[in-house]
Order: structure tokens, then C-alpha cells, then sequence
């Protein structure tokens, strides 16, 4: 049986909000010039649209549009299934480093973190926060067993420590572990620390 996972109260916080409010809006001002320069980068090399947008599971299993810099071809869904064999994630996600449904600067744009980045108006709406448990595909979310529910009481984050680990796709086990550690600490200086780190794999990922 998976151990209980007791969530610090600073996740329950206004502080924690408005930590994510301040720092959104600081973010989407202070990178709005690479915000256009990557949404061109994408217009040229994939085309239209620049945005990937999908259902994914927030909390209290309330769905919400989550934004991406679309890496993919538009019919990446389609492909989906003919490519489960190459899974590199335990089921039921799906990862692969070298998805050949990757485009244009696609493969960069995943592998350096950055299509991330539309996620700061997923922050600034509410639908997630900065450090939580990654939102994960409706699909994926209902295949879990219920030892997972505990991800779902608390705002899905951009980074946890599952993002930063280096065997997050080791098992299954070992990915609720690493999300179900990000919830145990709470505060301000936590989620600095983990975004510290975070902005330091994008660095790297991103030269």
C-alpha cells in the first residue's frame, strides 16, 4: 500500500497565490520579446497553429486548457497510438525523447523546457501554480489508481520534483513519489529553490 501523503498547508495559502500572481505577471512582461520571438520560430518552421492546447486534469479534477508552444505536427494525436511501442514512460504516460512527431524547432523547444512558457497565463488564470504535481492528459489522469488522488487536492504546478528528477521515468511508483515529495515542504523559499533549479535545466537544455 502507498504511504499517505500529508500536504504542507502553505499549498492551502493565500501566500502561495499571491506568490504565483506577482511572479507570472513580473515573468510574462519581462520575457514578452521572447515570447514573440519563439511564437515566430514556431509560425516558421511548423506553421500555424503556435499554440498547442489541451484538456488536462487540476484540481479537484476540474479540467482546463493548458498551453504549449506547439512542438508536434497538428496530427500528433493520430500518430499517438502507432508510436506507443516506444513509450520511454511507465504506462499509463507516454514520453519518448525522440518522438518523431517533433517539427521544426519542436525537438529543441521540449527538450529545453521553453514550450513551456504559455503556462505562465495557466498560472496567472489560476488553473495551476508555479510548484505542484504536473497536470497530466484527462486520458492519463482517470488510468491512475486511486493512490494518486492526492494530486488533485492542490493546484497542478509548473515544475515538482518529478520535473527536475533524473529517473522520472523509472516507474510509476518512483513518479508519484518524486510529485508527492514537492507537496511535503511548503513555502515561498521552497518554490524559489525548485525554480531555481528548474531555470537552470532550461539554461543548460536552451544553449
Amino acid at each position: 500500500m502507498q504511504p499517505l501523503v500529508v500536504i504542507h498547508p502553505y499549498y492551502y495559502s493565500w501566500q502561495k497565490r499571491l506568490f504565483d500572481i506577482c511572479l507570472s505577471i513580473f515573468l510574462i512582461f519581462a520575457l514578452s520579446s521572447i515570447f514573440v520571438v519563439l511564437s515566430l520560430l514556431v509560425l516558421l518552421t511548423l506553421g500555424w497553429p503556435v499554440l498547442f492546447v489541451q484538456l488536462r486534469q487540476g484540481k479537484n479534477k476540474k479540467q482546463f486548457r493548458l498551453f504549449k508552444f506547439r512542438t508536434m505536427i497538428t496530427t500528433a494525436a493520430v500518430w499517438k497510438p502507432l508510436i506507443r511501442y516506444g513509450n520511454e514512460a511507465p504506462e499509463p504516460m507516454f514520453k519518448m525523447q525522440d518522438d518523431p512527431r517533433f517539427v521544426g524547432i519542436g525537438r529543441w523547444l521540449s527538450r529545453s523546457g521553453l514550450d513551456e512558457l504559455p503556462q505562465l497565463f495557466n498560472i496567472l488564470r489560476g488553473n495551476m501554480s508555479f510548484v505542484g504535481p504536473r497536470p497530466l492528459p484527462v486520458e492519463e489522469a482517470a488510468a491512475l489508481p486511486a493512490s494518486w488522488e492526492f494530486r488533485y487536492q492542490v493546484r497542478p504546478g509548473l515544475v515538482s520534483e518529478w520535473v527536475l528528477s533524473e529517473k522520472k521515468y523509472g516507474s510509476l511508483r518512483d513518479w508519484r513519489e518524486a510529485e508527492a515529495t514537492s507537496l511535503v515542504t511548503g513555502s515561498i523559499t521552497h518554490d524559489i529553490a525548485l525554480l531555481a533549479r528548474a531555470s537552470q535545466v532550461v539554461w543548460r537544455w536552451s544553449l
